[in-house]
């Protein structure tokens, strides 16, 4: 028969070492930054705006 020793021992070396490690919430809060995207879209509005507005009052912009 095998001695139950070293299973024992090495339980017992995992829960002494579990108190070491610790968690804890960062101190600042984590900031993420999307404002490229935003600013492109309304790139993108304000020119197809102004295409309708060129399109449906041909009078007020002469070629």
């Amino acid at each position: 028969m095998k001695s139950p020793a070293p299973p024992v021992l090495g339980a017992l070396l995992l829960l002494s070492l579990g108190g070491c490690i610790t968690v804890k919430a960062p101190d600042k809060p984590i900031e993420i930054n999307l404002n490229v995207k935003v600013q492109q879209e309304v790139v993108v509005r304000l020119q197809k705006d102004a295409q309708e507005l060129i399109t449906n009052n041909p009078e007020l912009f002469p070629q």
